[in-house]
């Protein structure tokens, strides 16, 4: 059926469709719906404790037996900066008072991959184990290899491709600029060296010898159509599946996005 099944042999899974791990937005709910339905659902660990992580994954493995993703970040933390936060939030202030939102806001951590999330990953045993910022530290990556799960990073240019590649990748996001999620860049900061999707996808699939994954702007057939034109073996689609109902966004969000539709 699919002109191209080296993502679903790779994987194990039925459809080329990638649900995007968003952190945050989508848990345990929305990843056993789409593996049940023959996709790849993503749970995104990096807003998450160890602990939430846990629980949340053995909810997943409860409700399916079908291939999982647990996505992770790689980034290297900033300095605690609390006169630039205080700064941000004070800049937001006023659009927390027009959308009559709760001020009383967490400030988010974004914990990079490390010891504790890597003995979760060998203790639940996701059949995919993606990235975001690069990969992990060497250590790391060959403990999760040796778990048995395939690999996975975004990439942003041709050239985090090739190094993705070369660190062991088992297949490869092509992120181009259209992804909602955070811009996958590890090897320059330079915004203005992104390209879109469909740019970046067919430069991607001629550079490696690895399945390639479109993402960035893709959320329906005519998308998946010209993806698979170009050369990739799946989607990975994010801001579609926050219209489901097992999103976790706020009424306002989920407003934002109806209208999106009109």
């Amino acid at each position: 059926m699919w002109p191209n099944n080296r993502i679903l042999e790779l994987f194990g899974i039925e459809l080329p469709i990638i649900q995007a791990p968003m952190a945050g937005s989508a848990l345990s709910d929305m990843v056993v719906p789409v593996s049940q339905a023959g996709g790849l659902g993503s749970l995104a660990c990096a807003l998450l404790s160890v602990e939430h992580a846990r629980k949340e994954l053995d909810a997943i493995r409860r409700r399916t037996s079908r291939p999982i993703n647990a996505n992770f970040f790689c980034h290297q933390r900033s300095r605690d900066d609390g006169t630039r936060q205080m700064k941000w939030r004070r800049r937001l202030d006023a659009y927390y008072i027009q959308l009559q939102a709760d001020d009383n806001r967490p400030n988010s951590t974004l914990t990079p991959f490390d010891e504790k999330m890597c003995d979760l990953v060998m203790e639940s045993h996701p059949e995919v184990v993606s990235f975001h910022f690069g990969l992990p530290d060497k250590n790391l990556l060959l403990r999760v290899k040796s778990a048995g799960a395939k690999v996975l990073s975004s990439a942003t240019s041709v050239d985090e491709a090739r190094w993705l590649e070369d660190q062991g990748c088992d297949a490869i996001i092509a992120q181009g600029f259209e992804a909602g999620g955070h811009r996958g860049m590890f090897l320059s900061e330079d915004v203005s060296t992104q390209v879109g999707t469909m740019a970046l996808v067919p430069q991607v699939v001629d550079a490696v010898r690895v399945p390639v994954i479109a993402a960035g702007g893709i959320a329906d057939a005519r998308g998946i159509v010209a993806a698979f034109a170009l050369g990739a073996a799946a989607v990975q689609i994010g801001t579609a599946y926050l219209h489901c109902p097992e999103a976790q966004i706020s009424p306002p969000y989920r407003q934002s996005l109806q209208g999106l539709r009109r």
